[in-house]
């Protein structure tokens, strides 16, 4: 398997390892086998394997609406079914190996799982109150979702099933052409350490229960876009990293939307009113003396098929929290919420074998001899 790239090393969250992901998994079992380019593959493959296609999505409530709101109109009629998930556990033996690295690296395949105008962190218990966002991981994640009930119930559209019923959302995309909700082709979420000048050996696991928001719905410029960003990347040319959604990829691109959260805690609170201030920033020595305990730097990426795209809808592409102007770029709103639901022993494994020891455990291993598929 091919080592952590220089351009990953430069930045806990840059290039994905989804092709070779994909690509170096041989005849393994799970739903990522025998695939080659993830945003197809996980469209015509995963969807169907982690149950995809089943009832018709149920938005729980119409997308928020103000006079002055300039959010993107959202055809909820649009709206992709929700998928099932798998219902157990999936963890086996695995001849795969890992090696040793610069940063210990942990990655995580999953595919969609719904899309709801509900925001459980932001908004809980009511239902309808959020722009839409996409989810991914817990299938079962509302208005009404809790850290416990994230922890302990639902489905998961992650590798290993129901050993990660963690919930990652975001903004949803939206094509401002017809309103349409655009269905990511696939999601990567990464689990790593050696950045900011923590050392690996310190990292502790992701507490259960953890509530955390990286990045603002209110952010509507460049300056503000601070945790996000987009980039297209395949085919023979492509797009670097920017704040705002391009306008001028490849249909041989798929569109990356990535967000990276902070990764010192303060050791107590599990969450806090703003949903931010229990997490905070590396200082570049390690974490500061208000959060000095060291998790690992989590930071996921939604991958976008633009195989079917033409270039005046990617123009036309902005996120469902996008409130300013359409004369400037969508996806400066860009922003990432995350509830911790990893089995615990599980997540210990992550932590003792390739997080602290500085290896590279690339997609879904354990490094015990096992992953997750």
């Amino acid at each position: 398997m091919s080592q952590i790239s220089t351009a990953e090393k430069a930045r806990p969250f840059t290039r994905s390892h989804f092709d070779s992901v994909l690509t170096n998994r041989g005849a393994a079992a799970g739903c990522f086998a025998h695939l080659r380019f993830v945003a197809i593959a996980v469209l015509s493959a995963c969807v169907a394997a982690c149950g995809g296609g089943g009832a018709s999505a149920t938005p729980d409530g119409p997308a928020p609406s103000a006079p002055t709101s300039l959010l993107p109109v959202i055809d909820t009629a649009k709206l992709p079914a929700a998928a099932t998930g798998w219902s157990g556990p999936r963890l086996e033996a695995t001849s795969q190996s890992i090696n040793a690295a610069d940063v210990g690296a942990f990655r995580l395949g999953c595919t969609f799982s719904h899309m709801s105008f509900n925001d459980p962190i932001v908004y809980p218990g009511q239902p309808g109150a959020s722009h839409l966002h996409v989810f991914f991981g817990n299938t079962g994640t509302d208005a009404s979702s809790t850290a416990t009930s994230i922890a302990t119930t639902g489905n998961s559209t992650c590798s290993g099933g129901t050993l990660n019923r963690s919930s990652y959302w975001a903004p949803a995309m939206i094509d401002t052409t017809d309103g349409s909700p655009v269905t990511p082709a696939g999601f990567l979420v990464y689990y790593k350490t050696g950045y900011g000048g923590v050392k690996p050996a310190d990292v502790k696991a992701v507490p259960t229960g953890l509530r955390m928001i990286s990045g603002s719905a209110k952010s509507a410029t460049a300056a503000q876009a601070d945790v996000g960003r987009f980039a297209c990347v395949g085919g023979n040319l492509g797009v670097g990293w920017q704040s705002n959604i391009p306008s001028t990829c490849y249909q041989d691109n798929q569109l990356i939307m990535e967000v990276s959260f902070p990764q010192c805690w303060d050791g107590v609170n599990l969450d806090s009113p703003d949903h931010k201030s229990h997490l905070a920033g590396t200082t570049g020595s390690g974490c500061p003396s208000t959060h000095p305990v060291a998790l690992p730097a989590i930071s996921y990426e939604i991958y976008y098929d633009l195989s079917h795209v033409t270039l005046s809808h990617m123009a036309k592409w902005r996120l469902s929290s996008d409130n300013y102007a359409s004369t400037s770029p969508g996806g400066y709103s860009a922003h990432g919420d995350y509830v911790m639901g990893w089995d615990v022993a599980t997540m210990g494994k992550i932590i003792k074998n390739c997080d602290n020891p500085s290896m590279d455990c690339h997609a879904n291993l354990l490094g015990d001899g096992t992953w997750l598929y």
